[in-house]
């Protein structure tokens, strides 16, 4: 196939290290705070705000601990901005050996350490000259700086670099990669390629990791949205070939299928989906949970997705969609801290959404 340019009870009853491994419950590190007690779904999404405007394809957000703001990255300019609840926007720095691929390579997704009050830390997916990389940098507050290569070595290609970036209840950071239109690559356990990555702090390979690498999960073709339930266990949007799009519950050392297979699969050793779409009606990109229910965006299908999830096991409810083509094209879904609100970035001036630079928004959903 060629790759096309779109944009267990038992195990819940393990502990500790073993339930790491088995990719059900990430432990929470000293220092870190526990995953969250299990809750019912209260509501659905309501009105829509803009928060801010005067964007070009905003990419990846993260909040600061605590929810004074959020930081905000620009997919083709490299810049980084900061933007409080009420819609300030401040650019804070630009990230350095940045460039595009002439379609979905740039500077893609962002993580604030847990404990950035002690650190600083912050972490980028972007691209440069020699492949797409996970770096650091330090924000003080005001600046972004410091800038630190992490980790290399990973394809890059015009389509297919993933670009997620999320930080789980173990302490650990989450990388989401494509396979740089080379399908092969998602099944090379020596490429950094298809795959969920988990590091540390510093860029190496997580402790406890099935494959004495950096590797998390196989399989992957194109994911972009990470985020993590009630229970801990990760949960990943990702875009399909030409027929299925998928949302994924992520275990450690599970193979997703690609290239084998695109939406469910009837090959050995390979892990079905929670749930798929046609690529019409989505074209997943970024993720978030509220209220046991995954919020997908939606990037060709120009909307947004709710998928309940069941806190007690592996089930998910019938999807329903939001907001059909509201918005356009719609690119990342971020929580804001201690609130049954998220916020969504449009993707609209990508060279598929039609419109100028700067048309692209910030939006507020309450879910009540």
């Amino acid at each position: 196939m060629t790759p096309t340019p779109r944009s267990g009870l038992a195990a819940l009853a393990l502990t500790g290290a073993a339930a790491l491994l088995a990719g059900l419950v990430p432990t929470a590190a000293a220092g870190e705070p526990a995953p969250p007690a299990p809750a019912a779904t209260r509501g659905n999404p309501g009105a829509v705000a803009t928060v801010s405007n005067g964007w070009t394809i905003p990419w990846g957000a993260a909040w600061l601990p605590g929810g004074s703001a959020a930081l905000v990255t620009e997919r083709n300019s490299f810049k980084v901005f900061s933007v409080t609840p009420s819609g300030t926007k401040k650019e804070i720095g630009t990230v350095p050996e940045s460039q595009t691929t002439g379609g979905e390579g740039g500077l893609m997704g962002i993580a604030v350490d847990p404990q950035w009050s002690a650190n600083r830390f912050v972490y980028l997916m972007h691209t440069s000259s020699e492949g797409n990389r996970i770096a650091r940098m330090t924000y003080d507050g005001s600046t972004l700086g410091g800038y630190r290569k992490l980790v290399g070595d990973i394809k890059k290609a015009r389509f297919h670099n993933g670009g997620a970036l999320a930080f789980g209840p173990d302490g650990h950071l989450y990388a989401a990669t494509g396979d740089a239109q080379v399908p092969a690559l998602a099944q090379d356990r020596n490429s950094l390629n298809g795959k969920i990555l988990r590091l540390t702090r510093d860029g190496r390979p997580a402790p406890g990791n099935p494959f004495d690498s950096a590797v998390f999960s196989l399989g992957h073709r194109n994911p972009q949205g990470l985020a993590f339930d009630s229970r801990g266990r990760l949960w990943s949007a990702e875009l399909g070939q030409s027929t299925r799009d998928e949302l994924n519950l992520i275990k450690s050392g599970h193979n997703y299928g690609w290239p084998s297979c695109e939406g469910d699969c009837q090959v050995a050793g390979m892990t079905n989906p929670k749930r798929t779409w046609g690529v019409a009606e989505a074209s997943p990109s970024g993720i978030a949970i509220v209220d046991n229910a995954v919020y997908m965006a939606s990037l060709r299908g120009k909307r947004l997705w709710q998928i309940p999830i069941d806190p007690a096991n592996e089930n998910t409810g019938t999807p329903k969609a939001y907001y059909t083509n509201s918005y356009g094209r719609l690119r990342s879904v971020t929580r804001t801290p201690g609130k049954n609100e998220f916020w969504i970035s449009t993707t609209n001036t990508d060279g598929n959404g039609g419109q100028p630079a700067g048309s692209d928004r910030l939006l507020r959903v309450t879910v009540g």
